[in-house]
């Protein structure tokens, strides 16, 4: 049973976007996409298995982290790339580093999947965090910290990349 404190294990995330698999994919994957959505962190990816993944923070992230009395460390998610196969799947461990518990929950494993509509002109994205023993982790990817100023999770970012890719602006631009 899942609660308002205890989010699943495993989180499934389907959205269906307006875009190319490409679009979508160098939306997820280019960190001149990633600055422009959701947290607004400046992701990098070694695309090939064993490769690195981290992101960094953008001035505003690091800024606005630190107006609110959280330290911003030079990388604040890290993980490694398992599989990736361009534009279709990507699959990462991730482990958020900006909160030290959550940083000792250790490594999750993400993964996206982008598949063309039949109609050509859109496609679905969904995103599969595997949660399990990182109980904090799961609670703000889930959105459960967002009145404390944490972000909506993993709901926010995919519609903030949603309407990026739509409209040319984030939800809040």
């Amino acid at each position: 049973m899942t609660t308002a404190t205890q989010p699943a294990t495993t989180q499934v995330y389907r959205i269906y976007i307006k875009a190319t698999p490409e679009a979508i994919w160098d939306a997820i994957t280019k960190p001149e996409w990633t600055a422009r959505y959701g947290y607004t962190g400046l992701a990098s990816y070694d695309l090939r298995p064993g490769g690195a993944y981290t992101v960094a923070p953008t001035p505003e992230f690091r800024a606005a982290a630190e107006a609110q009395g959280f330290p911003c460390p030079d990388i604040i998610v890290d993980g490694e790339v398992i599989e990736a196969e361009p534009p279709k799947r990507l699959v990462t461990t991730f482990r958020m580093l900006m909160d030290p518990a959550m940083a000792e929950e250790g490594f999750t494993r993400i993964t996206h999947e982008i598949n063309p509509a039949p109609d050509g002109k859109s496609c679905s994205l969904t995103v599969t965090h595997e949660l399990e023993g990182a109980p904090l982790l799961a609670s703000m990817v889930h959105g459960d910290q967002e009145a404390s100023g944490a972000g909506g999770g993993h709901a926010w970012v995919l519609s903030d990349l949603k309407s990026l890719l739509e409209t040319g602006s984030p939800l809040a631009g």
